[in-house]
């Protein structure tokens, strides 16, 4: 639940959104294509994270990428540990800090008229009264809020397409045919060309489900399993319910609804295509939901973080990383969205290189664990 509250966030309600403006209804096909690869990558990310996790000094599970490199390569790539976990600790300020404040000061905003500093100062009070509690109250948030919030985005969701069934034809024909050729410019929509669809929808999509980032199996590693495989396909599992139903059915919505010319982009995009499904109630819907995903990414990224400086400097570095993570709330409520975006999104990029050399590096493990336990079922 930890690792899902950290993946269902903005990405999946203002990064469609994004995407679709940008590259239009082509780019929800890429973003199915990250998908489908990204189940591989976290299937793998998760079992190496529970095959060569640690006992730390508080008798915790500590894991992730910076401890499969070094326990799984050696000490010789011990480095390339180090470099992922000054990137990670860093990351988790754009797309688990920042960004997520950012989207919903923008939504409550335009819904409830709230200011941008009020959504901030609140965002980080909430925070800070969880991250006191450390991973199980992390764990017991997310565990109330993450299943009850998703069930809730969907059938809203569900109940919008019901109501614009005669149009689903017409946007699936939208994505598949963008997805491989141009799209001209229509009312506030500028137009695209494919790399555009190709370039937004990969981006978006990996900043939606994470696969590859390596973020989440440092949240994997903390399961109370023995068993790498089984965490493995818990993994794949946190994908496909993030990007093959959730974005989807944001994608979805925006494209039959009609509201993707409009010229509006992120979350109030998706507000106004809510609203015009179910008026009077759909855009309070995307305002509730986005402020909740926010809320439980910005509590998953804090344990990430917290486990990268953990591994630099030591148990003793969690508490100011803490400190430091709800201070910067309020800043990331008020700063400008597009660049905040932009700094995500190189941060991401710096944070899975290293973690996708481990895993090439370290695939015929995987492949090894996976074929002794698939063969020990068959027997």
């Amino acid at each position: 639940m930890t690792a899902l509250s950290a993946t269902v966030g903005t990405g999946n309600i203002a990064g469609v959104a994004t995407a679709i403006f940008l590259g239009g209804p082509g780019a929800l096909f890429w973003m199915w294509l990250t998908a489908l690869v990204g189940m591989a990558t976290k299937y793998a990310e998760a079992v190496l994270a529970v095959r060569f996790r640690e006992v730390d000094e508080r008798g915790a599970h500590v894991g992730g990428p910076m401890y499969y490199i070094r326990n799984g390569l050696g000490k010789k790539w011990a480095w390339l540990g180090v470099l992922f976990a000054i990137f990670a600790a860093i990351a988790g300020f754009g797309i688990g800090n920042t960004v997520q404040a950012n989207s919903v000061a923008d939504v409550l905003e335009a819904n409830f008229g709230m200011p941008a500093w009020l959504t901030g100062v609140i965002l980080m009070v909430l925070v800070g009264m969880v991250l006191i509690g450390g991973i199980r109250r992390i764990g017991q948030v997310a565990s109330a809020l993450v299943p009850f919030m998703a069930i809730s985005y969907v059938l809203a969701g569900l109940v919008v397409l019901a109501i614009n069934a005669t149009a689903i034809p017409e946007a699936i024909r939208l994505i598949f045919t963008h997805a491989f050729s141009p799209i001209a410019a229509q009312g506030g929509f500028a137009g695209a060309a494919v790399w555009a669809a190709l370039r937004f929808g990969v981006a978006r999509g990996i900043f939606s489900n994470e696969a590859g980032l390596g973020s989440a199996p440092i949240a994997h590693a903390a399961a109370q399993t023995n068993n790498p495989i089984k965490q493995g396909m818990v993994a794949m599992l946190g994908t496909f319910i993030d990007t093959i139903i959730i974005c989807s059915i944001t994608g979805l919505v925006i494209i039959t609804s009609g509201a993707w010319t409009s010229g509006e982009s992120g979350a109030a995009l998706t507000s106004m295509a809510f609203a015009q499904g179910a008026p009077g109630i759909g855009n309070y819907v995307v305002a509730i939901s986005l402020a909740i995903f926010a809320f439980t990414t910005m509590l998953g990224w804090s344990f990430y973080g917290e486990r990268s400086v953990e591994f630099l400097f030591g148990v003793k570095a969690i508490v100011p990383y803490r400190v430091l993570w709800v201070l910067v709330i309020p800043l990331g409520a008020t700063v400008n969205l597009g660049l905040i975006w932009l700094i995500a999104d190189t941060l991401n990029a710096m944070m899975a290189l290293p973690n996708l050399i481990a895993l090439a590096l370290l695939s015929p493990v995987v492949f090894k664990l996976t074929r002794e336990y698939f063969e020990k079922q068959r027997a």
